[in-house]
């Protein structure tokens, strides 16, 4: 009888144990880049595409090249509104991306710099996001890949000129473009623990756009 006892003493201690080790794990878990990392997978591997889509879209003739001044956005986005998809084909990934730079649009996906212009548009959109999250794979894409976002206004794809590696306070990555220029950001070194010191940014000019009807 005694041994029975002892014996059920020990197994609700090892119940107990194991119950208080999965309380903690799931605060750390929850508090961590654990969480944000998986978060991000999540979201990286449910938006995949062919990167085969994108790899025979018609450059910018004459006729395009005329309506690159239309309004493409009569309505401007609010923040934290999801404004449409970033694809890079290279990754074989589709990730949304919502108006604002901010932690609580950027824990949701890629964040479009609100003072900037958007896609499609002349001068200098850009985007950020995490690279432990939807870009960690970032540093994969390099001069000559392709970037298309997908918007409510139409198609438009850019092909990456220049890859930069800058200091975090460079400011120059929001500085004004003299046509329809693509510059994607996020942190560096990719595997840096801790607040990163440095910027990876992809610089992509607008070869092709399709306009929604």
């Amino acid at each position: 009888m005694k041994n029975t006892e002892n014996k059920r003493s020990k197994f609700r201690f090892i119940l107990l144990t194991f119950s208080v080790v999965f309380i903690l794990f799931g605060i750390w878990f929850s508090t961590t880049n654990a969480y944000k990392f998986v978060k991000g997978y999540l979201i990286f591997k449910t938006e995949q595409v062919k990167s085969d889509d994108y790899q025979s879209k018609p450059a910018i003739n004459e006729k395009n090249l005329e309506r690159m001044n239309e309004v493409l956005y009569p309505v401007r986005p609010k923040a934290g509104e999801n404004i449409g998809e970033l694809i890079i084909p290279k990754l074989g990934a589709s990730l949304p991306i919502f108006h604002g730079t901010d932690e609580e649009e950027l824990k949701k996906g890629v964040g479009h710099y609100s003072k900037s212009v958007l896609p499609g548009e002349n001068d200098n959109s850009v985007l950020s996001g995490h690279r432990d999250t939807v870009f960690r794979k970032l540093g994969e894409v390099g001069k000559g890949d392709l970037l298309v976002v997908e918007t409510e206004a139409g198609t438009f794809t850019y092909k990456v000129k220049n890859v930069r590696i800058v200091d975090q306070n460079d400011r120059t990555v929001i500085v004004p473009k003299p046509r329809a220029t693509l510059t994607v950001s996020t942190c560096y070194p990719f595997d840096f623990i801790g607040s990163s010191p440095e910027r990876y940014i992809l610089v992509a000019n607008l070869v092709s756009k399709q306009l929604n009807q």
